[in-house]
């Protein structure tokens, strides 16, 4: 299953804008339904200006969400509008009636706005530029001698002069204007047309042909249309609207769904890498959004092993290994730092999957050296465990031989000694020096066995943590408690042998140092943890760099990957806490 696209606060925050711009539209359209007379003899045309009007903000709010950083979603949405002007000036309320008819011909100048803005949004170069903003003005500035001029029966408040020629004037104006922008119009979408890529241009042709028709058809229906089919005003106004309702539709889809869908995507991940930096996992689930391949993976070069791993540190197999794979190298200058991985069925042009590479290849050669980092900290880790083992096998093979060997001598001298002390005929002296040398033999004896104790107790091998943990308070000199909810056999043995001996050394300290007169000592395992506590009311004052032993605590419990924490304020005692994985 594909991963969830990444969502930065900022694009939370359009969400929510744009759910507010939903609701702010609905119930424009709504209100439109209302004002407007739908119930009266021509109630179908009517209709339809809210219905185009619902459509456009669909349009708008989907493609914005989907592009944030791509205006044309807001210029769906501004047409939208446009069409909401138009409709409001069949009502009677002033106002609406008054800003319909200075804003009649608006939808047109968005329509031609549309055009030379897809698919970025953006207007690029100084004619695209110069023609919209003559559209417009077209639109607004042309337009409004007609209503100033003349009398207009559906907003004579607007009217201030009467002025036929002036008003005659302008219309001509609008007239060739509106030639010249859409004459530049079709020279700008031709020579787009001929620098696009065949892909490109199997989404540009209908698009821009449908746009332009569309812009055309408004104002040259009335004029053209009507006379030759004999059309009433109510089928014109049907068809009209019928027309711009198909605008959005159009350039929402080349935009989301056309050939340009990659590109958009490939910009908007560009964009969200400013933003957000894009950690491994992200920035594999942004690829993923980006190419439209659920399939796809990104994987990082460790030049000095050979091979491509995942964000893991696991080697990645080769694409050879599979008939459907592809894979593309993403290079930062001449150093190869990664690959993209894809479905050769899903996408079938590798220009593509490079063009993602060069987006993202900054970003990957950074999270590249994070995971060799990680793998180089993996294999430390992994050193220093194989260090550990081999201190903790070297100390049972001391223990057995100290305790098979050397202390098994001890006893048969100690035998000896007896047997000689005991042998007829010896003197008094003879069996005073050879008790003494016997009781010199146990002593040493003794002190072997705790040797063998406190290098590898017996308990811990035979027996586990549990067993040995209450041989060691019971060994104790001072009253020490111990609390224990711990299983036989529920960690491993290098686990339960880091905790023995961070116990036994923290016990030691408590002795020597902190002078306690109690110890309390719990031992638990919770959700697949060891954990362990070591209380003394002792003078305190203990301080990890001040000594080697809390020091190897410390050592021993960030081998075996988990959390070691001391608080000894003085005159306080000290409380050492240790938590070991058990998994």
């Amino acid at each position: 299953m594909a991963k969830k696209a990444p969502r930065l606060k900022l694009a939370r925050s359009l969400d929510r804008s744009l759910v507010v711009i939903f609701v702010a539209g609905l119930s424009l359209a709504a209100m439109e339904w209302a004002l407007l007379p739908v119930a009266g003899p021509i109630g179908h045309v009517m209709m339809l200006f809210p219905v185009v009007t619902v459509v456009y903000l669909l349009a708008g709010v989907r493609a914005w969400h989907r592009r944030p950083g791509n205006r044309l979603g807001a210029l769906i949405l501004f047409g939208g509008f446009a069409v909401f002007l138009g409709g409001m000036g069949n009502g009677d309320i002033p106002v609406f009636v008054a800003a319909s008819t200075i804003g009649a011909t608006l939808i047109l100048a968005v329509i031609v706005h549309m055009l030379h803005a897809f698919p970025s949004g953006r207007l690029k170069g100084r004619l695209s530029k110069v023609t919209v903003s003559a559209a417009y003005m077209n639109s607004l500035l042309l337009q409004a001698p007609g209503y100033l001029f003349r009398t207009d029966p559906a907003a004579p408040f607007l009217f201030i002069a009467d002025s036929p020629s002036v008003a005659a004037l302008a219309r001509m104006l609008q007239v060739w204007v509106g030639v010249v922008v859409m004459a530049a119009t079709a020279f700008v979408l031709i020579r787009r047309l001929v620098q696009a890529d065949p892909g490109q241009r199997r989404v540009l042709i209908p698009l821009f042909a449908y746009g332009s028709l569309a812009a055309l058809f408004v104002p040259l229906s009335t004029q053209v249309l009507t006379p030759l089919l004999g059309m009433n005003m109510e089928s014109q106004a049907a068809l009209q609207l019928m027309v711009l309702g198909g605008i959005p539709i159009a350039f929402g889809h080349g935009m989301l769904r056309g050939g340009f869908a990659k590109t958009g995507e490939l910009e908007e991940l560009g964009s969200w890498l400013g933003a957000s930096g894009g950690t491994r996992s992200a920035l594999a689930a942004a690829l993923v959004r980006a190419l439209g391949d659920p399939t796809a993976t990104l994987s990082f070069w460790l030049p000095r092993q050979g091979v491509f791993v995942n964000e893991d540190g696991t080697p990645v197999p080769s694409v050879a290994q599979s008939t459907n794979r592809g894979q593309e190298e993403i290079m930062v200058g001449s150093r190869k730092v990664g690959a993209i991985g894809y479905d050769t069925t899903v996408i079938e042009d590798p220009a593509l999957i490079r063009a993602a590479g060069q987006v993202v290849a900054i970003a990957v050669d950074r999270e590249r050296l994070t995971v060799e980092l990680r793998e180089s900290y993996g294999a430390l880790q992994r050193s220093r465990e194989r260090l550990v083992d081999a201190a903790d096998r070297e100390r049972r093979r001391i223990a057995r031989d100290l305790h098979d060997g050397l202390q098994m001598q001890l006893v048969l001298l100690a035998l000896e000694a007896q047997q000689l002390a005991k042998s007829p005929g010896s003197d008094a002296g003879t069996v005073e020096r050879a008790t003494h040398l016997r009781r010199g033999i146990d002593s040493a004896a003794a002190e072997l066995r705790q040797l063998v104790h406190a290098v590898m107790p017996a308990a811990l091998i035979e027996r586990g943590l549990a067993a040995a943990a209450e041989d060691l308070i019971d060994r104790m000199p001072i009253p020490t408690t111990l609390e224990l909810e711990l299983d036989d056999g529920s960690c491993p043995s290098a686990v339960e042998r880091t905790a023995y001996f961070v116990l036994a050394e923290a016990l030691s300290n408590a002795l020597k140092h902190s002078h306690a007169t109690q110890i309390q000592v719990q031992l638990k395992i919770v959700e697949g943890w060891l954990h362990m506590e070591v209380c003394d009311d002792g003078t305190g004052g203990a301080d990890l760099l001040a000594g080697t032993g809390i020091r190897g605590i410390g050592d021993r419990v960030d081998v075996q990957g988990g959390f070691f924490e001391l608080a000894s304020a003085p005159g306080e005692g000290t409380r050492i806490k240790v938590e070991l994985p058990c998994a």
